[in-house]
């Protein structure tokens, strides 16, 4: 039986001076919409998994807004999608889980980070190293160094990590590099409130 997210598909829709209660990756699916993100996709895997399936839940309101969600087969045509960034300017993001699925994802990455990108890219990934990780000594630290992308891994604190949305756009734009978003479990699953703003409709979108 499918998970139903009505009522996080809600709090999508509030606006400036309102505030926002949820877990972590939910605040981040949140961030994006009020960064003026034009597409969204990615490959489910925990614990980013929430973030493609409110976005594909909430497809009708996303409709509104000009933002095109598509579920990836796998995390190399997710990372594919950003090449809409490469010439234009518009704001992309992808998420899936690291780094096995930054692993599928490289050739693309590679591809996407050597030409740079024109408008913001953002790659949200689920990172599970650590205590209790399948992965200890695989990190996505390495795929960041060897292909000249940013990485940010902000404190799990809902504020900081929708600001590091944000900032990450804004980065991406300024450098012409694309930005990656770790996320850890604590991260993801933490929860807590933050002030939200209004969602930006991308300039250029479906619409």
């Amino acid at each position: 039986m499918e998970v139903s997210f009505r009522e996080e598909i809600e709090a999508l829709r509030l606006g400036a001076g309102q505030t926002f209660h949820g877990e972590g990756i939910l605040a981040i699916t949140k961030a994006l919409l009020q960064s003026g993100v034009a597409y969204v996709g990615g490959y489910q895997g925990a614990p980013v998994s929430h973030l493609l399936d409110v976005m594909v839940q909430a497809r009708d309101y996303l409709d509104e807004l000009g933002v095109h969600v598509e579920a990836c087969s796998n995390e190399a045509s997710a990372a594919a999608m950003l090449g809409a960034s490469l010439h234009y300017p518009v704001r992309g993001a992808v998420t899936w889980k690291s780094i096995v699925g930054t692993n599928v994802a490289a050739d693309a990455l590679s591809n996407l980070a050597s030409p740079g990108v024109t408008g913001g890219v953002l790659i949200v990934v689920g990172e599970d190293y650590g205590e209790g990780a399948s992965v200890i000594q695989e990190r996505t630290h390495a795929y960041a160094l060897k292909s000249g992308m940013c990485l940010l891994d902000p404190r799990p604190e809902l504020g900081q990590m929708v600001n590091m949305v944000e900032r990450g756009f804004q980065l991406s734009e300024a450098s012409n590099m694309p930005v990656i978003m770790e996320l850890r479990i604590r991260a993801c699953h933490v929860r807590g409130s933050f002030e939200t703003r209004d969602n930006i409709a991308p300039r250029f979108s479906t619409r």
